[in-house]
């Protein structure tokens, strides 16, 4: 069990660069038809949902469009969600100036998985920075319990970096948890590979968790671990377990470690595990994968994270936050929207268990 800070009006505060999904509905495919759903996206308020749906004070840190309709959505939609937010109305700046980022993705169908198409040209988000916000206020006198950043908004931009660079120092200056998810992008880091590697170690020396597959920790972070001893979803927990033990020699200030283990067997059957290693009493759990049915797989990992961090401010063991993270990542996958939402924490714990029965 992590030490929260105590009298903190926020719960969970979120770093992020907002946008918009475009998806056709029905499970068609980008570029065949002529009608799309829009619903607002981000990875870290992905994360965000599950506490604030169940209920705690969430604080969204972001930028916007001035005037944008797009904006005006968006601030709608967080308030929908319960949650708060602030940051700056910049100045579109004529016709090639910002905007919000586009995710233009469908969700797949049986043997035909599904494909993103991100346009992030001239995005707001890519201006984040730390002195457009009070971080004083913010972690001082209203107190956080848990920051969440992610490697997508950490290496959005040079700005964004320095941005959650700060905003990580200031969690722990005042007894803030910092969380953070690797999500490690090829297309971000590149040209940027010296700069983005630096950075990221921070991060990972500031982070009490760390969340990450095999290929985010070795491409961000350099680690590795000794070989599999097996194939499939058991090579991947035994080459998981030996490469955290290293990266755990590495980064000893981090209290826990996680990752999500999947494997699809078409677009709407995935096999879903989850596996978190407490470096504090030394545990190894696994929530053992089995079937799930996926309605759209976007957001599951971000729900998985969200359900963990949850567990985290109920102050529950970590192997219950384990089975609540697994269990909301496939929430998650059950909703056309990037995000879970839970109804309350039965309907979670439900999917844990495999009761789909009608409750009335």
């Amino acid at each position: 069990m992590l030490k929260l800070r105590e009298n903190a009006r926020w719960s969970l505060v979120v770093p992020t660069s907002m946008g918009v999904r475009l998806c056709p509905p029905d499970g068609a495919p980008v570029g065949t038809g002529d009608l799309y759903h829009m619903h607002v996206t981000s990875a870290e308020t992905n994360v965000a949902s599950i506490s604030s749906y169940l209920g705690e004070p969430v604080k969204v840190l972001t930028t916007f469009v001035k005037d944008s309709p797009i904006a005006a959505c968006i601030k709608s939609n967080l308030r929908s969600r319960g949650m708060d937010f602030e940051g700056k109305d910049v100045p579109q700046g004529g016709p090639w100036g910002y905007r919000h980022q586009f995710n233009i993705a469908d969700s797949g169908m049986g043997s035909r998985g599904p494909r993103v198409c991100n346009d992030r040209a001239g995005e707001v988000g890519r201006t984040l920075n730390s002195a457009d916000f009070d971080l004083d206020r913010i972690f001082g006198a209203e107190g956080v319990k848990i920051l969440h950043a992610s490697g997508l908004i950490g290496a959005l931009s040079p700005d964004t970096s320095r941005f959650c660079l700060d905003l990580a120092r200031a969690a722990k200056k005042n007894g803030t948890l910092f969380s953070f998810d690797l999500n490690y992008r090829a297309s971000f880091w590149a040209g940027r590979e010296a700069e983005l590697s630096a950075a990221f170690k921070e991060f990972a020396e500031t982070a009490d968790i760390l969340v990450g597959n095999e290929e985010d920790f070795q491409l961000a972070l350099g680690v590795t671990g000794p070989e599999a001893g097996g194939v499939g979803l058991a090579g991947k927990i035994d080459g998981f377990k030996g490469m955290i033990g290293e990266a755990a020699k590495r980064f000893p200030n981090v209290k826990l470690f996680a990752t999500t283990l999947r494997e699809v067997v078409n677009a709407n059957e995935h096999i879903w595990g989850a596996i978190l290693y407490d470096a504090v009493s030394g545990e190894w759990h696994i929530a053992e994968p089995r079937p799930i049915r996926v309605l759209d797989r976007i957001g599951g990992g971000d729900g998985f994270v969200g359900g963990l961090l949850y567990g985290i401010l109920r102050g529950w063991e970590s192997e219950r936050c384990l089975q609540f993270g697994w269990a909301s990542g496939a929430l998650a996958t059950t909703f056309l929207t990037d995000y879970a939402q839970p109804a309350d924490e039965d309907m979670v714990w439900s999917v844990w268990s495999g009761n789909a029965r009608v409750k009335r």
